[in-house]
């Protein structure tokens, strides 16, 4: 089995896969067992996240030794992956395949340096270029909100950055002292008749619509393009946008476990 590991700022997303063939997968999820969402921590060390993953693997009476043969691994947090590396290493016997330059990914990079685009993003690419092709657009809802952009003929071309939800959030209550942090849920009107309403209105169509905007100009480039969001919190804004299609929470997962098909030794 295979554990496909996506360390992002703030949370790390991990999930367990059992099929050996991806590129024969119809979907993110199929042949995922099991999935965990921890805190990017990087004070963690090698010995304490190799705890913590067997006592995961544990809860479906998997071990390391008998069940773990491969794990893949794309981080935004440089200390994180030290230790998911050492762990690796000093566990299993084995190095991880990290989305890092020298890496086959099987997508081509357009970026002006292709060693700026984040190892998340790549990994998006290559999950929605192969479940979807292209042109397509990924929306990720992390922390912050991406948008990775795929050519017909597979080639990342690029994409937009913008603050995600909760920081920008975090902001607003931080500098604003008369508001106060408020649940996320859609609000009886657009036209908030409280101020949990009106920020719950704001959040959701605000953020909704950023995306429309942003895809409408993308598309407006590239020409009409399928629109997957992933994420933390795609499920909760894509309902609401115009243009999002598809909704695959474990797009990252399964661009790794292809990315560690195509490196697996």
């Amino acid at each position: 089995m295979l554990l496909a590991i996506d360390v992002g700022n703030t949370q790390t997303v991990i999930g367990l896969y059992d099929r050996p063939d991806p590129e024969s997968a119809e979907s993110a999820d199929e042949g995922l067992l099991d999935h965990w969402r921890i805190a990017s921590d990087a004070d963690r060390t090698a010995d304490e996240l190799a705890i913590m993953l067997s006592g995961f693997l544990g809860f479906h009476g998997f071990s390391w030794d008998d069940d773990v043969h491969g794990i893949a691994v794309c981080s935004g947090v440089p200390r994180v992956t030290s230790a998911l590396r050492e762990m690796a290493e000093r566990y299993l016997g084995f190095d991880p395949v990290i989305i890092e330059p020298g890496v086959r990914t099987g997508i081509p990079i357009l970026y002006d340096n292709p060693k700026e685009v984040g190892a998340d993003r790549i990994a998006n690419a290559v999950g929605a270029h192969h479940l979807y092709g292209g042109p397509a657009i990924v929306v990720d809802f992390g922390t912050a909100t991406t948008c990775e952009v795929i050519s017909a003929k597979g080639e990342y071309l690029g994409g937009a950055i913008a603050p995600g939800i909760e920081i920008s959030l975090d902001a607003l209550f931080s500098r604003a002292a008369a508001l106060r942090a408020v649940e996320l849920v859609e609000p009886r009107n657009v036209i908030g008749k409280s101020t949990v309403e009106s920020i719950q209105s704001g959040a959701i169509y605000g953020f909704a619509g950023q995306v429309d905007g942003l895809v409408g100009r993308i598309e407006a480039e590239i020409g009409e393009a399928t629109v997957i969001a992933t994420g933390g919190l795609a499920s909760l804004i894509a309902p609401y946008s115009a243009t999002i299609q598809h909704i695959e929470p474990w797009l990252t997962l399964h661009g790794l476990r292809l990315v560690h098909a195509k490196n697996a030794s």
